[in-house]
């Protein structure tokens, strides 16, 4: 079977810091993965190169068994229609309020008219829990919370076959980041998309994933199912995941 996506030894670095040094990912069509590690491993690199805000030095992805590792421009635009993403911070418009958020996509990419892209807007909301009043609101007037599901409600607006998540609980507390897992899990279900999210959340992780994948020094160390994770047999999975300050992977701390 075709994966969904498809990372083939995939390179990137920045001057003389390699970053990705060889990634092999595959994510197959309607599942969960999750790929974890800790800060500036290169997760958030590895997602911007499938999104295509950055290109690979070396390797090839492919969505749907197409390469699309340097496809620019227009030539773009109907890949990026099959994608969504939740973003770390939430990256929602102060200037607009919160239908107008969720709806932003559906307006500017899809071409849907305002109208319609509103009913879809508050119709979204109301799968992330929040009410139609919370429409008319700005996002200031929101909490973290609700801040996350108005940027779930928009990551899902249009269907997409993809959703990406980009550290989804950072900022919650355990309780609210739960209900996100919670909702992460129930929506992607809803959809019908694949997910693939990156968080250095062991809670989250287990909780969303089908798989888990761990990167460290630019290269995927282990990958596999999640109820495997804990039986890997990998010294530095098992010092990530029980966050151990002891253990091959060494932290650099400044005195």
């Amino acid at each position: 079977m075709t994966a969904k996506i498809e990372m083939i030894g995939v390179k990137k670095r920045f001057g003389s810091k390699v970053v990705l040094n060889g990634i092999d990912l595959s994510v197959e069509k309607q599942s969960s993965t999750v790929i974890i590690g800790g800060s500036g491993t290169g997760k958030s690199v590895a997602i911007k190169s499938i999104l295509g805000i950055l290109t690979p030095d070396e390797g090839t992805i492919r969505i749907d068994g197409e390469d699309v590792t340097r496809l620019k421009g227009a030539a773009r635009d109907p890949l990026m229609r099959k994608f969504g993403m939740l973003f770390q911070g939430g990256a929602l418009f102060d200037s607009l309020p919160v239908w107008e958020n969720v709806a932003f996509g559906l307006i500017q990419g899809h071409g849907v008219a305002r109208s319609k892209a509103k009913d879809i807007a508050i119709e979204k909301l109301a799968k992330v829990g929040l009410t139609s009043d919370v429409a008319y609101l700005s996002p200031a007037e929101l909490s973290g919370g609700m801040q996350k599901r108005v940027g779930l409600a928009r990551a899902i607006a249009a269907d997409p076959e993809i959703i990406f998540f980009d550290e989804p609980t950072t900022g919650l507390d355990p309780i609210m980041a739960d209900v996100i897992n919670d909702l992460i899990v129930s929506t992607v279900k809803d959809v019908g998309a694949t997910a693939l999210s990156i968080t250095h959340d062991m809670t989250s992780a287990r909780k969303i994933s089908d798989r888990i994948a761990m990167l460290y020094q630019g290269k995927i160390i282990w990958n596999g199912p999640t109820a495997e994770i804990d039986r890997s047999g990998n010294p530095y999975v098992d010092q990530f995941i029980h966050g151990r300050a002891e253990g091959p992977i060494k932290m650099a701390v400044k005195a």
